[in-house]
């Protein structure tokens, strides 16, 4: 499962992340991942999540940004929910190269039972129409 949390600056999307990664390591019997770029949850998220800043990685573009993100599953099978702050700037606001890596991630999850959330700084309006399935609009 995957979920976009999509609005413009200022409308909730990162209390929202971190409200339901703080949810899941509540109901988690396995490993839960944050991803964000830069270093501003670390007082937000409770300390049982995995926390990782994708600058202190060079994670700098939608490609990147996947191998990441395989390769935090690929070193540990336990993980249940990968959720990604500011995913459409980590990929250099690149909105083509930001949908193809949502698909990757979508089936990557779906192989694995991974469930993947992912906040996008965006007018609603201007996420492609391929993306709207994904909009979680219950969690604002």
């Amino acid at each position: 499962m995957l979920k976009l949390i999509v609005g413009v600056k200022g409308t909730g999307k990162t209390k929202t992340l971190i409200k339901m990664v703080n949810a899941a390591l509540d109901e988690s019997k396995g490993s839960v991942v944050c991803v964000e770029k830069g270093n501003k949850l670390i007082h937000e998220i409770k300390y049982l999540a995995r926390l990782l800043d994708t600058d202190a990685y060079a994670v700098t573009d939608a490609e990147s940004l996947y191998g990441f993100v395989a390769g935090i599953y690929a070193s540990n099978h336990d993980v249940t929910h990968i959720f990604i702050d500011s995913a459409l700037k980590i990929c250099n606001n690149d909105l083509s190269a930001f949908e193809e890596f949502v698909f990757k991630a979508a089936k990557l999850g779906e192989q694995n039972g991974i469930e993947f959330v992912f906040t996008c700084s965006l007018p609603i309006e201007e996420l492609p129409e391929s993306l709207e399935g994904y909009l979680d609009l219950t969690q604002r």
